[in-house]
């Protein structure tokens, strides 16, 4: 069945492949990104010369979410799936990141998800469906070093997906995500960098240690085609064509080691929040209500 897509951060890197895959399946989609008349202004204008309507969201901003999902569920006669894929890397020591850093992260890969959400979900709760997909990270299920406050980031969205999915079930709104791997997008080369370099030299030899990890996984990933961006492109376009209520609530997407055994992680949780639910009586929160 066609569906509605809005799209965060679709003018590169995974979001355009998502663009271009969801399009393959006989949906409609909008993309949305900032600065649409000037950083992004060619992507923009490539996606409409290819019939794709594109709207303006910076997602650090409330008001331009807010006009913009409602110039998007304009565009699109109705909006049935939003994607929550703008986000922002790091890498670096995690001390050397000022609050100012945290806050402009936070801003975009947890506040700007709040935006977004709080934008469509009374359309969605007013049709009684949809669907609200979040890109996260397998480092929003454990940490690895040099990309300490994007994990934070990821797993503080982790928990907002949880409480989504419990809070808005009963009210035919499903919520899932999408945990990919590291992959060879556009991503990696605008990672932010911490403000303050005045520690570096109390670090020693340690200092040289980001750097050399970003080298070794760049080295990884050329000799690993099987991880291949588009299959995290594809795995939206599963979600999106997946029947309500049937819907995994977590997708891992890698081939570099680390998600076999988060899968494994993700199935115990499982486990455990529906014991917990259960003894609390609550369970049935876990489960959508499809009105079937």
């Amino acid at each position: 069945m066609e569906q509605n897509v809005l799209i965060t951060g679709a003018n590169s890197g995974f979001g355009r492949m998502m663009v271009d895959t969801l399009l393959a399946s006989n949906n409609k989609v909008v993309a949305a990104m900032r600065g649409v008349e000037g950083k992004n202004q060619e992507a923009a204008q490539e996606l409409e010369q290819a019939g794709v309507p594109v709207v303006e969201i910076d997602v650090t901003s409330d008001e331009s979410v807010n006009s913009g999902v409602e110039a998007g569920i304009e565009k699109l006669g109705g909006l049935d799936v939003v994607v929550n894929n703008a986000g922002v890397g790091v890498a670096g020591m995690q001390e050397h990141f000022t609050i100012d850093d945290f806050r402009k992260l936070f801003e975009v890969n947890v506040y700007g998800v709040q935006r977004v959400n709080r934008a469509v979900l009374p359309h969605f709760r007013g049709q009684h469906s949809g669907l609200v997909i979040y890109i996260s990270s397998l480092l929003g299920r454990m940490t690895l070093p040099f990309y300490g406050p994007y994990n934070a980031s990821k797993w503080a969205l982790e928990a907002l997906a949880e409480n989504y999915r419990v809070e808005l079930s009963g009210f035919g709104v499903d919520n899932c995500i999408i945990e990919p791997g590291g992959f060879a997008t556009s991503f990696f080369g605008n990672l932010m960098q911490p403000s303050d370099q005045s520690r570096n030299e109390s670090y020693g030899d340690f200092m040289n240690a980001p750097a050399q990890m970003g080298e070794g996984f760049n080295e990884a990933l050329a000799n690993n085609p099987e991880q291949d961006p588009q299959k995290v492109a594809d795995a939206v376009a599963d979600l999106v064509n997946g029947k309500a209520g049937e819907r995994p609530f977590r997708t891992v997407v890698d081939n570099m080691g680390m998600g076999d055994p988060l899968k494994g992680y993700n199935d115990q949780l499982e486990q455990v929040m529906q014991g917990v639910y259960g003894a609390f009586q609550i369970d049935g929160m876990l489960k959508l209500n499809t009105g079937s």
